[in-house]
C-alpha cells in the first residue's frame, strides 16, 4: 500500500535545532464513517484528537526504512468540526538510539478509504511554549536529552485554543515508508509510587522519595497542588543511596549521566504526563522549593503485548527465578529489544540474541514476528566499513566488532525455530558485508587481528582480559575470541545459506581458521586456550567458545569442560554463561546438567535474596561500573532457556 501520496513533510521552520518540540494543528469536519490517521515523524510524537490523548511512540528507524503508524481515530471523533493535534519531539543530536535526520512530521487522515486531510502548508504550527526548546541537558549518552516543562505557559493548545500558530513550512525529506513492523506497546493502569518516611528537607528544599514496589517501565505521570509557581526536579533510579545526613535518595548523577527531568509548577493544581520519554526505574524522587500537596506520582506502565507460556517446577525456587527472568524479558521489550530500560534502552546484537533465544520458549507463538522485525532493523544499519553499529538505529561512531559476528548466530537460530526462510534472503547481502569486514582483518599468518581505532571497541565480555578498551587503543594482535567467533559466524552463515538456498562464498575458510586458531591459542601443556599468543590469560569465555563451536573436540574438549566446571578460569559474566553451559551440555549433558542448574539457582538466588524484581546486568548488581550497574537487563534472562531445556 502506498501512503502519503500527496502529503508533505512539514516542520515549524526550515531550521532544525536539537531537542525541540513542534506543535501542529488541523481541523476537519466529520460526518461519520471509519476514520484512520497515518503518521510518521523524526524523533517521537504524541497524538491528541479533540484534546484527548490517543497514542504516541514513533518506531525507531532510518530515513531509508521509515515506519509509519496507522491509528483508528473513529471513537475520538464527533459530528461536525474536530481538532487533531500532534506534539513532535525532534531529538536533533545523534545518540546510540537515534541517527540524526532533518526535523519533520508527515500525516494523512483517511475516511471511508478516501484521504480527506493531509499535512501541508495549511497545517498550523509553532514551537511548544511549555517545553523548553534547545534544553541541552542529557540523561545519558544512550538515552539522549532530558526535558524541562513549564506549566505556567500552558494554553490548552491541544483543543485548538493556542496562540502564535502560523502555517507550517514544507521540508525536504526523502524517506522510504514501511508499515510499523511490530505491534504498538500497550498502556496499563497507572502505577502510583508509595511515599516512605518522607518528605524531608535538605538545604532548605523538600524532597519525596517514592517507591513503585518493583522495577517498572513506563511514562511519568503526577498531580499535585502548589501554593506558588516553583521549579520541581524529578529524578528516577533503580536503587537508593543512603547518605549519613540526608537519608535515602535516588542516585541522580553518575559520571556523565543525570537521571532527572524538570517541571515548573504553576500556582494551584498541576497535572502532567509525558507520553514520549520512557522511564525504567523503581524509585522516583521529587524535589521542590516550597511545600506541595502530592495527589499521586508514578508511571503508566508501557508494555509490549505478549502471552507468556506457563511454566512449573517441583522446586518453588525455580519458579521464582523463572518469574524474575520472564519479567525482565517483558520489561526489556519496547518497539524493539532493549538492553536495560533505566540508562540505555538500546538494541544490541548480542544482548538481543539472548533475549530472542529465551523468548522462543517464554512466549506463545515463539514471538517470531517481533524477533524478525528486530533482526531486519539491524540489517538496515549503514555503519561505514561494513561492520554493524554498536546499536540500531544509531548515530554514534562506535562499533563492537564481535557483536557483528553474533548476528549470524541470531539469524540461524531464528530460521531454525521459526522455519521462516524469508528473513535470511532479505538480510543476506548485509551478512556478507559483516563477514567480509571481519575477514579483512586476516593477516599472513592466517589469523584475524584486533581492530584499531578508538571507534572500534574490542569487547567480548565484562571480565578480565575480555572487556577491551572503550574509546581507546588496544594492541593490534590476534586474539582467540575474535578468531573463534569468526569461525562461529562463518559456520552459522553457511547453515543459513543451506537452509534458505543461498550461495555460501567462503569455501573452507571456517575450517582453515578453526585449525589456525587451535594451533595458535591452545596450550597442550595445560589443555587450555589463552586469549593471546604470548599471554597466559586463561579465560572461561574463550575456552567455552572453543568447545561450543568445535575448535576443539574429543578428550581435549572433555578436559576443558572439567576445568570449566571446576571454576578454575577467569570467570565470565552472567550473560556469557550461555556458552559455558552449552559447552558442558554438548560434551556430556547428563554429567553437567546438575552443575548448571545448581549454578543458576545459586546466582539468581542471590538476586532474589537481595530483593530483585528483575535480573541484574552482572552479579555485582547496582554497585557494578561504579554504581551504574543495571538491575534490569534482558541479557541475563537465560534461566528461561535452560529450565525449559533441562527440567
Amino acid at each position: 500500500m502506498k501512503v502519503f501520496n500527496t502529503a508533505k513533510w512539514i516542520w515549524v521552520e526550515n531550521a532544525c535545532s536539537p531537542n525541540t518540540y513542534g506543535e501542529f494543528l488541523r481541523t476537519f469536519t466529520y460526518g461519520g464513517g471509519e476514520t484512520k490517521l497515518r503518521v510518521s515523524c523524526d524523533g517521537d510524537y504524541t497524538l491528541f484528537v479533540n484534546g484527548e490523548f490517543v497514542t504516541s511512540g514513533q518506531y525507531g528507524d532510518y530515513e531509508w526504512y521509515k515506519s509509519y503508524d496507522e491509528v483508528d481515530i473513529t471513537e475520538y471523533l464527533k459530528a461536525g468540526e474536530n481538532t487533531v493535534a500532534l506534539l513532535v519531539w525532534h531529538f536533533g543530536e545523534s545518540t546510540q538510539r537515534y541517527l540524526l535526520a532533518k526535523a519533520g512530521v508527515i500525516f494523512e487522515i483517511e475516511r471511508e478509504g478516501q484521504v480527506c486531510v493531509e499535512s501541508d502548508e495549511s497545517t498550523l504550527a509553532r514551537y511548544s511554549l511549555a517545553y523548553k526548546n534547545g534544553y541541552m541537558k542529557t540523561l545519558s549518552p544512550q538515552l539522549g536529552f532530558s526535558y524541562l516543562y513549564d506549566a505556567t505557559k500552558e494554553d490548552c493548545w491541544v483543543n485548538g485554543n493556542g496562540a502564535g500558530f502560523a502555517p507550517a513550512v514544507c521540508v525536504e525529506k526523502n524517506c522510504e515508508f514501511v508499515p510499523r513492523p511490530v505491534k504498538k506497546s500497550v498502556l496499563l493502569q497507572r502505577k502510583d509510587a508509595k511515599q516512605g518516611d518522607y518528605p524531608v528537607k535538605v538545604d532548605g528544599k523538600k524532597y519525596f522519595v517514592l517507591d513503585l514496589g518493583e522495577e517498572t517501565v513506563g511514562l511519568l505521570s503526577f498531580a499535585f497542588t502548589s501554593k506558588t509557581a516553583q521549579k520541581i526536579l524529578i529524578s528516577f533510579g533503580e536503587d537508593l543511596e543512603r547518605g549519613t545526613h540526608t537519608g535515602a535518595h535516588v542516585r541522580r548523577k553518575i559520571h556523565n549521566r543525570d537521571f532527572s527531568v524538570e517541571y515548573i509548577a504553576k500556582a494551584g493544581e498541576n497535572e502532567y504526563t509525558n507520553y514520549m520519554l520512557r522511564f525504567g526505574c523503581r524509585y522516583l524522587q521529587i524535589e521542590c522549593e516550597e511545600d506541595i500537596e502530592l495527589a499521586y506520582a508514578g508511571l503508566i506502565p508501557q508494555v509490549y503485548p505478549t502471552v507468556a507460556k506457563p511454566f512449573s517446577s517441583p522446586c518453588k525456587r525455580d519458579e521464582e527465578i523463572y518469574k524474575l527472568c520472564l519479567r525482565s524479558l517483558q520489561l526489556c521489550m519496547m518497539e524493539h529489544y532493549v538492553d536495560c530500560p533505566w540508562r540505555e534502552q538500546c538494541l544490541y546484537a548480542y544482548d538481543s540474541r539472548n533475549q530472542m533465544l529465551c523468548g522462543y520458549y517464554a512466549f506463545e507463538g515463539g514471538n517470531y514476528e517481533y524477533v524478525r522485525a528486530n533482526l531486519l532493523l539491524m540489517s538496515k544499519d549503514r555503519y561505514p566499513g561494513g561492520l554493524m553499529s554498536i546499536c540500531y538505529p544509531c548515530g554514534a561512531d562506535l562499533t563492537i566488532p564481535s557483536f557483528s559476528l553474533y548476528y549470524s548466530l541470531s539469524v540461524l537460530e531464528y530460521t531454525e525455530y521459526s522455519k521462516d526462510l524469508t528473513l535470511a534472503k532479505e538480510v543476506y547481502e548485509r551478512m556478507l558485508q559483516y563477514q567480509n569486514a571481519v575477514l579483512a582483518r586476516r593477516q599472513k599468518d592466517g589469523l584475524l587481528y584486533r581492530f584499531e581505532g578508538k571507534n572500534n571497541w574490542n569487547f567480548y565480555d565484562w571480565s578480565a582480559h575480555a572487556d577491551g578498551t572503550l574509546h581507546g587503543e588496544d594492541r593490534i594482535i590476534p586474539d582467540a575470541a575474535l578468531n573463534i567467533l569468526t569461525v562461529m559466524s562463518l559456520r552459522c552463515f553457511k547453515r543459513v545459506c543451506e537452509l534458505a538456498g543461498l550461495e555460501y562464498p567462503y569455501g573452507n575458510t571456517a575450517d582453515e581458521l578453526a585449525q589456525k586458531t587451535y594451533e595458535a591459542f591452545y596450550h597442550k601443556e595445560n589443555g587450555l586456550f589463552s586469549m593471546t599468543l604470548d599471554g597466559g590469560e586463561f579465560v572461561e569465555l574463550i575456552n567455552a567458545l572453543a568447545v561450543r563451536f568445535d575448535i576443539v573436540s574429543g578428550k581435549e574438549a572433555e578436559a576443558i569442560c572439567e576445568r570449566l566446571a571446576g571454576n578454575e578460569l577467569v570467570s565470565c559474566s552472567l550473560s556469557m554463561k550461555t556458552f559455558t553451559y552449552d559447552a558442558l551440555l554438548k560434551v556430556n549433558k547428563e554429567k553437567y546438567k546438575g552443575y548448571i542448574l545448581a549454578q543458576i539457582r545459586r546466582d539468581y538466588g542471590i538476586m532474589l535474596d537481595n530483593g530483585a524484581t528483575a535480573t541484574w546486568e552482572t552479579l555485582d548488581g547496582a554497585s557494578a561500573f561504579d554504581h551504574a550497574g543495571s538491575l534490569c537487563h534482558g541479557w541475563t534472562a537465560l534461566p528461561i532457556y535452560y529450565f525449559n531445556k533441562l527440567l
